[in-house]
């Protein structure tokens, strides 16, 4: 079993990596946001590998953290997720993101992923709401707010500033990650007032 690989970059295809390692070429498929970031032909990079072994195929998977790899893994425990729409997923929205839009039930971000339809979406946010919060990675913080958002359960001081900011435009992710801040600052039994004005200096520091 492959779990890393570390070498030159031969080329890089539409879909996947030809990453030389000792003189051997090895195809890894990756999403569109990993290629982007690998780097040009002739630099070194190392993905981090997820093996399929199947009767008729042998393939490899890159992607540029452990986390990835993860929700990649994730993604396809899902029904109707395989490991083209988990790359498609991967390749819309970062891990944190995804995480987000999970904890949030924001089934319309994830349904931007091309092959993700309405019911599709639904099942991921549905099914990996209690899962998310282990993968959230640097969103970790705020991911708790997020969920109670998102599971309408939030008191209601923080569900009505998180709805006033995005009443003025912010997406709700944003407005979430503000009125976490908020409260840190402003203590747990602010009123929405204080939290949307403290939310707001959160957003102009930005």
């Amino acid at each position: 079993m492959i779990g890393k690989l570390k070498g030159t970059i031969d080329e890089i295809g539409e879909d996947h990596v030809v990453l030389d390692v000792h003189g051997v070429g090895y195809v890894a498929y990756c999403s569109s946001r990993t290629l982007g970031k690998l780097g040009q032909a002739g630099e070194a990079a190392v993905l981090f590998i997820e093996t399929y072994v199947r009767e008729d195929q042998f393939r490899l998977f890159g992607f540029l953290s452990a986390l990835e790899r993860e929700w990649f893994r994730l993604l396809q425990s899902v029904q109707g997720v395989g490991a083209k729409v988990a790359l498609a997923v991967l390749s819309t929205l970062t891990p944190g993101e995804l995480a987000n839009a999970i904890a949030l039930q924001d089934k319309t971000m994830v349904s931007r992923a091309p092959g993700v339809g309405p019911k599709v979406a639904i099942r991921i946010v549905t099914e990996l709401k209690n899962k998310a919060p282990a993968f959230a990675g640097e969103h970790s913080a705020s991911i708790g707010l997020k969920q109670e958002l998102g599971e309408g359960v939030a008191s209601a001081p923080v569900a009505d500033a998180v709805s006033a900011l995005t009443n003025l435009g912010y997406s709700r992710d944003q407005a979430a990650n503000a009125i976490a801040a908020a409260l840190k600052n402003g203590g747990e039994n602010a009123d929405s007032a204080r939290l949307i004005r403290l939310g707001l200096k959160e957003l102009s520091n930005v």
